[in-house]
């Protein structure tokens, strides 16, 4: 059970409450359901790839698949195209000061690349 006190609890409480109506709406009439078709969407390529990364090859081959998993599922949840954002970084990492590896983050490239369009 959750603490009452707890920032957690109080999170989920003030978001309950804004949106209350939504959630009424739902107990109230039964035709309506909760959609996850998001959620749902989210998790296939997960799901279809468990397979393949039983076969990674070693210890070092998952963290190495997990690590990249990791890297296109930020670009994408940024709208950024995996690929071209990859392509860019990989040219371009060997030469940036490392304390400016920052601007190669998704939402950094993103504004980036819009600048140079709009220019």
């Amino acid at each position: 059970m959750l603490d009452p006190q707890h920032s957690l609890t109080q999170y989920i409480g003030q978001s309950l409450l804004k949106r209350w109506d939504g959630f009424a709406r739902v107990i109230d009439d039964g035709r309506i359901c909760l959609p996850n078709n998001a959620t749902e969407r989210a998790l296939r390529p997960l799901c279809l790839g468990r397979r393949s990364w039983l076969f990674a090859g070693s210890d070092r081959g998952g963290v190495r698949t997990a690590a990249m998993s990791t890297l296109i599922g930020t670009a994408r949840l940024n709208d950024v195209d995996p690929q071209a954002w990859l392509a860019d970084v990989l040219a371009r990492i060997a030469g940036m000061p490392q304390g400016r590896l920052y601007q190669f983050l998704p939402w950094h490239w993103k504004a980036e690349r819009e600048q140079a369009l709009a220019a």
